[in-house]
């Protein structure tokens, strides 16, 4: 033992164990001294810009949130730390105490994310009098929707990342968020995006919308107000909708883009359409004559026999006739005179089955049926011409329209008005755009002018406005039963389109009801609506209402004197009649009559010639 022990190995030993022991003490002693270092999160090198309406009202401006992290080993006094900190960030002690022991052995967790401003200074000024060092703060970008809901699904929403995920919030990104080079330090000023809408205008026709939907017990609901001439959508609701301020907690329903992104059939709306391309190729003429006896029928070379009811038994109609009574009869015999071939790509032409290319994301091309596809059958054609097996969005219908109110060129549909940069300057200003015509100016006026005589004496006649032209059609389609298949027997959709004022479109309008619950004939739930909604948007947008040729007589009323009523198997013809003379109605036990107004008949539903039916509800307007 004593001669392992020498004194050289013993003085070698010695030293490196003092050696390592020094090392150790040193680093211990730097980590003592050395203060905890914060982790700063990355710098935010984009300021976003914000999202205003027309006139620069704010919808989505900038902000900052933060995150609220510690390291739970650091702290030594737990229960004096949340009692400190929970009145700043609306906790209770016992949830952050909770927090803090269940995450005792990890190096960092977070107490709360996403606290605003104000509370992030009280808490900063705690931590910092308390110097609790060991508190982190990670900013992150945010959004502040000044108008919550309004226009939410138009407005889109941002994500924690700074990306936006929906809406113009994620089609314009580059645009309120460009990206910096990756060497640079600058902090990059995000776009100032301009919507076309105004915000006034939409909360105006949201407060209509709201009530229309409350008063129908529907679903959902849509309404687009544009432009005819420009293009620019004035509003854009989608309902219902979510508070963008509390888009977490929102239901799917709340943040579907229905305009965009959902297909659906139109049913009768779709007609004017069909009208339109066969009246431009001269298949049909205004003097052309239809007999409706209730159903259209045709036999196919094989030997199927294609039947499609109608609303009544009109006898012989005209092309102007058949709209303002909206005959599917009618419109099924106009389909036989133009090839399929031809019938599909006119209505590819009208931009249906493609996306229109407005500033939104997830915009769908809907759907149209190929002639060769195997889901092409006899009953297509005619099926189609009144507004059934084919899919189309709102957007689509709204730029349809355009070529009828543009005088037979289509105008782009566009949500952006102008973007400015951050010093005021402007970057881009939109111009209008005009596509390739469509129809001669002579079709798009005989349509216009049809649906002009659909809002005064037709199914559209609870539109019409009376002191300002305006041109309607209405359409209530069946719904697809996506579960058993074919189509619903309980859900429709009623939807209406207005033009106004005819003699100078200014206006498209266009509302949406989808599975109201009791009344479902848009003639008598939408219509009332667009009236509603054009009276706004006239008063509005300070529309003269002097110019109206709506109403144009001598002011002399001639009344046949000793005019009898008799009732048989059909609805007779009421127009002109006077109240007096429609006494011996109410005296009917097996009709319910309904009298609106005074003076003389302008208007009746159901039309003449409907077979009369035991506690028939008959419905008469008087002026």
């Amino acid at each position: 033992m004593n001669g392992y022990f020498r004194r050289k190995r013993v003085i070698g030993t010695a030293v490196v164990v003092l050696a390592f022991v020094g090392y150790i003490v040193a680093k211990y002693a730097k980590l003592a001294w050395t203060p905890v270092e914060q982790i700063v999160p990355r710098i935010q090198m984009t300021e976003r810009g914000s999202i205003v309406d027309r006139l620069g009202k704010p919808l989505a401006v900038q902000t900052n949130f933060y995150h609220i992290g510690v390291t739970p080993r650091l702290i030594t006094d737990k229960a004096a730390f949340a009692k400190d900190i929970a009145p700043a960030l609306d906790m209770s002690e016992e949830n952050i105490l909770s927090i803090l022991e269940n995450a005792k052995n990890s190096s960092f967790v977070y107490l709360k994310k996403k606290i605003n401003q104000a509370s992030y200074d009280q808490l900063k000024q705690i931590t910092d009098v308390k110097k609790y060092s060991f508190v982190r703060y990670d900013r992150i970008p945010g959004r502040v929707y000044p108008e919550n809901a309004l226009a939410s699904q138009l407005i889109g929403y941002m994500g924690d990342d700074g990306n936006g995920l929906s809406g113009v919030e994620y089609s314009m990104q580059s645009m309120l968020s460009p990206a910096a080079p990756a060497d640079s330090a600058k902090i990059e000023q995000g776009r100032n995006v301009y919507l076309t809408i105004d915000a006034n205008l939409q909360y105006k026709l949201e407060q209509i919308s709201n009530k229309a939907m409350q008063d129908t017990q529907a679903e959902c609901m849509m309404l687009i107000a544009a432009e005819a001439k420009t293009g620019e959508i004035l509003s854009y609701i989608s309902l219902p909708a979510a508070n963008l301020n509390e888009y977490s907690f929102a239901s799917i329903d709340e943040t579907i883009d229905r305009p965009a992104m959902t297909a659906y059939e139109p049913g009768s709306v779709f007609k004017i359409f069909t009208v339109a391309m066969l009246y431009d190729a001269g298949l049909i003429k205004a003097s052309d004559s239809f007999y409706c006896d209730g159903e259209y029928s045709y036999r196919t070379p094989g030997g199927e026999t294609i039947r499609i009811k109608d609303l009544g038994n009109y006898g012989w109609l005209t092309p102007r006739d058949a709209l303002r009574l909206s005959s599917n009869d009618a419109l099924g015999q106009m389909s036989e005179r133009i090839d399929e071939d031809d019938f599909i790509a006119g209505i590819r032409r009208l931009g249906f089955g493609s996306r229109t290319g407005i500033e939104l994301p997830g915009e769908t091309p809907g759907s149209v049926k190929d002639p060769n596809s195997r889901l092409w059958s006899a009953r297509s054609k005619p099926t189609i011409a009144i507004g059934q097996e084919i899919g189309v969005s709102a957007l689509q219908m709204v730029q349809a329209a355009t070529a009828i109110a543009d005088n037979g060129v289509p105008v782009q549909l566009t949500v952006i008005k102008r973007i400015t940069n951050k010093d005021g300057s402007v970057y881009y200003e939109h111009q209008v755009q005009r596509k390739d015509r469509l129809f001669k100016e002579s079709t798009a006026q005989y349509l216009l002018s049809c649906m002009e005589t659909t809002a005064t004496t037709g199914t559209g006649s609870r539109a019409n406005l009376g002191d300002i032209s305006i041109g309607v059609k209405t359409g209530t389609a069946q719904m697809a039963d996506k579960k058993l298949g074919g189509y619903s027997t309980t859900d429709f959709l009623s939807d209406c389109i207005a033009v106004f004022p005819v003699e100078d479109p200014q206006i498209i309008l266009y509302i949406v009801i989808e599975k109201a619950k009791g009344e479902t004939y848009a003639g008598r739930i939408v219509a009332p609506v667009i009236a509603e909604a054009a009276d706004a948007i006239i008063d509005h947008l300070g529309m003269s209402r002097g110019g109206a040729a709506s109403v144009s007589h001598s002011g002399r009323i001639l009344i046949p004197a000793g005019r009898q009523l008799k009732i048989g198997n059909q609805i007779p013809d009421f127009i002109g009649m006077s109240k007096r003379d429609l006494l011996p109605l109410l005296e009917r036990s097996d009709l319910q009559v309904k009298m609106n107004g005074n003076g003389w008949v302008t208007s009746q539903n159901p039309p003449p010639g409907t077979p009369v039916t035991e506690n028939m509800v008959i419905e008469l307007n008087l002026e």
